[in-house]
């Protein structure tokens, strides 16, 4: 497409060309030149011609970023000619201009812009708030430096006092913005901080040099902070219906895993006589749907950011509205598709790690609505020509479906056997794993991935229906999407436990050779997942399957990752040794395969370690190795830096790693009391003496089960446990002496082993 002249006229045809031309966008975007010369027009406009009457310099720029907001709209070339001409910044830098803002059209042309411009980038950098899409390198990093620039103090105070502009459809965009392009705690932090400068150096005048006021303080603490949210929640309260929504998912992105402003909007009044999750509540019963769910979404990210900081204290009824909301909107045959859509969404953000929200979900006939869903949008006929013709908004919706079950069906068994048997969703999966979209591939395999956390559903449904083969086919494509991959290979580590059928079929079937393969790529996740996989094929496994596993993996491959910096590969290696040595037969490959000096640096390494998960995998090590001969427990005593670190963690670890190290030492002292003194020598009868004053007393047994050769159940057991890559938080650790109870007991057994009358009447 040649555009010779910028004129009104020119400008106008050239934008009714190009909405919703994806070929007209993709052929204008690749005039490098006249890209240029539209986005500079923004600054410097043409000056009108004397042979046509070609409007004033304000109708160009209005035009010309009408233009530029439809490109914008389209693919990653357009998008990508619009970053390189610098658009962002010449929006940004148009909207200084006093003129400008003097000129109402020409200033909500500018902000809607700007809006457009910083959605698309923000939905190419992530995280997704929707649909998977899929994006080169080199765009990606192209977005999140244009991102990054919308987010400098410098341009929020070029845009953000926009949002209190008289005019309402400046004041939306700017809003909309907020809403579509905060997705980092970075940015969410850069909007929620900033003040209009006026107010800036008021506040610093109004404060001593060291103190540093957060939002919480200043929200609670007259007009002067929080300013954005004093003007989205004034926002919500208008009459108009886009504005409500507009406000609503701009609180909604502010607040997301923000336990501060969750606080904030929970239970401070702030330009209200209420605080906004009730105002929020209310438009959650509003008679238009946009607003329903705008407000639905705002409120699950509230309730989540503070389930997150005070786990236990959620609001279950405003989940029961939240939950109403995309109950009427899912079984909706008349409902739009983008609206069902947003609906699964709020829906996995609102049930996504949180086993309660689940159980609630399903009581109330959520997951009855999305199987009907699903099942009413995807044909099972083997038909490849039907997907040619399907709308994107049916795909979308899929996916967003899938997503929604493969959350609602994490945790509980009595869920996955619903979906597996009740719903029968099992063929709808697997007619999903080979279909072209790669978002409903992706969440196909996440939904299979929960379902193998059952070993029920994998030895029946899983197998049977010849799902986790499947599956399996899926895994082993070697150009198939990352994202995809990643999805599969979480649910292999499933499906290769003791407990699967599919185990040996994988195992005969290339899944070393792939997952090695899969380790010597730089995705950090991936990596992580194929050690975990490989710690799960070594539960309870046999010597041939512990000889295969090794070839492959390596003995000195194994130390490096045992020694690496990355906590997250280091616990997964030590887990990797807490299988092998399950068994007398498995401590003597270990011994013979590695050495002594080489296994007790490692152990070394693993005790010395700040993270406790490497830590506990390490102690349970050490169980297994207390278990075996007399000459293998040597290893232990023959190195003093081992019992100077079990020293140590006994000392400073939590309890689910103090609980198999002192079953360790009960272990040591059953088997081998020769080496009573050594343990005397090395300071543990006051450690343990100390830990059993601290908890104040226990029952017997405490819950721990010691076989009648004296080793500890705990510590000889192999792990082999279910991806946990779909959860997005840690578990929180909370030290309390009731935990330590557990090891106080078996701290009591082991100080009576040593000398009964150390520990007198303690317990």
């Amino acid at each position: 497409m040649t555009v010779r002249q910028i004129t009104v006229s020119s400008l106008k045809q050239l934008k009714n060309a190009v909405i919703g031309n994806p070929s007209a966008k993709l052929s204008l975007a690749r005039d490098s030149a006249f890209i240029h010369l539209l986005v500079s027009c923004l600054n410097h406009p043409i000056t009108p011609s004397t042979r046509e009457p070609q409007g004033s310099q304000d109708d160009i720029r209005i035009e010309a970023v009408h233009v530029i907001s439809s490109l914008a709209y389209g693919s990653e070339t357009t998008l990508s000619s619009l970053l390189r001409a610098n658009a962002h910044q010449e929006i940004v830098r148009a909207l200084t201009n006093p003129h400008a803002l003097n000129v109402p059209q020409l200033k909500a042309a500018l902000a809607r812009g700007l809006r457009v411009l910083a959605s698309s980038m923000a939905d190419v950098v992530g995280p997704s708030l929707g649909p998977m899409y899929t994006y080169t390198p080199e765009h990606r990093a192209e977005a999140k430096v244009a991102l990054k620039f919308l987010f400098e103090y410098e341009c929020l105070d070029v845009y953000l006092p926009l949002l209190e502009d008289s005019s309402p459809h400046t004041s939306l965009s700017i809003a909309q913005l907020i809403g579509a392009s905060v997705r980092t705690d970075t940015h969410r932090t850069a909007i929620i901080e900033w003040l209009p400068p006026s107010e800036r150096q008021k506040e610093i005048k109004n404060r001593r040099g060291w103190e540093k006021h957060d939002v919480v303080y200043q929200a609670a603490n007259g007009k002067h902070g929080a300013w954005v949210l004093r003007h989205l929640i004034a926002m919500i309260q208008r009459k108009d219906i886009k504005t409500q929504e507009a406000a609503l998912s701009a609180l909604g992105a502010l607040v997301m895993d923000n336990p501060s402003v969750a606080n904030i909007l929970t239970k401070t009044p702030l330009e209200a006589t209420v605080p906004a999750l009730n105002l929020i509540l209310a438009h959650a019963k509003s008679r238009v749907t946009a607003v329903q769910l705008a407000a639905s979404l705002c409120a699950t990210h509230i309730i989540r950011a503070q389930g997150n900081h005070h786990p236990g204290r959620l609001d279950h009824t405003a989940v029961l509205s939240i939950i109403h909301v995309v109950n009427r909107i899912l079984s909706s045959s008349s409902e739009q598709p983008q609206n069902q859509i947003k609906a699964c969404y709020t829906l996995y953000s609102l049930v996504r790690d949180e086993n309660d929200f689940c159980m609630e979900a399903v009581e109330h006939g959520v997951l009855a609505n999305l199987a009907s869903l699903v099942k009413s949008i995807t044909p099972l006929e083997n038909n490849c020509n039907w997907e040619i013709d399907e709308p994107e908004s049916r795909v979308s919706l899929r996916e967003a479906a899938l997503k929604a079950i493969a959350a609602i069906s994490l945790f509980d068994r009595v869920i996955k056997r619903e979906v597996a048997d009740t719903y029968d969703l099992m063929p709808i999966i697997q007619s999903c794993l080979t279909q072209k979209n790669v978002g409903v591939r992706c969440a196909a395999c996440h939904c299979l991935r929960s379902l193998s956390r059952d070993t029920a559903v994998i030895r029946t449904n899983i197998t049977d229906s010849g799902a986790g083969m499947a599956l399996y086919q899926v895994f082993k494509k070697e150009d198939e999407d990352v994202r995809v991959t990643a999805a599969s290979l979480a649910t292999v580590c499933n499906l290769v436990n003791d407990f699967s059928p599919l185990r040996s079929v994988m195992l005969d079937d290339g899944l070393l050779p792939r997952l090695m393969q899969l380790f010597g790529t730089e995705n950090q996740e991936i990596r992580v997942s194929v050690l975990w996989a490989i710690k799960n094929l070594l539960g309870k496994s046999v010597s041939r399957t512990k000889d295969l596993a090794m070839q492959h993996l390596g003995w000195p491959h194994l130390t490096e990752l045992a020694n690496d910096s990355d906590p997250e590969i280091q616990e997964q290696a030590f887990a990797i040794l807490r299988n092998l040595t399950e068994d007398e037969t498995g401590v003597s490959l270990v011994f013979e395969s590695m050495g002594d000096d080489t296994l007790a640096n490692c152990l070394s390494v693993g005790l010395d370690s700040p993270h406790e998960l490497v830590t506990r995998e390490t102690t349970y090590v050490l169980g297994h190795i207390a278990n075996s001969s007399r000459s293998q427990q040597d290893l232990i005593f023959t190195h003093p830096h081992i019992l100077d670190g079990m020293h140590n963690c006994l000392t400073d670890a939590r309890p689910g790693t103090r609980v198999p190290l002192v079953g360790c030492l009960l272990t040591l002292l059953r088997t081998n009391p020769r080496r009573k003194r050594d343990l005397m020598e090395a300071g543990f009868v006051s450690t343990l003496r100390h830990l059993c004053e601290r908890t104040g007393g226990s029952g017997p047994g405490g819950g721990i089960s010691v076989s009648g050769s004296g080793s500890l159940a705990m510590s000889t057991s192999p792990v082999h446990q279910m991806h946990p890559s779909h959860l997005h938080h840690r578990q929180r650790h909370m030290i309390c002496p009731e935990n330590d109870k557990e090891a106080a007991v078996l701290a009591k057994q082991v100080l009576d082993l040593m000398d009964p009358s150390i520990i007198g009447e303690v317990l």
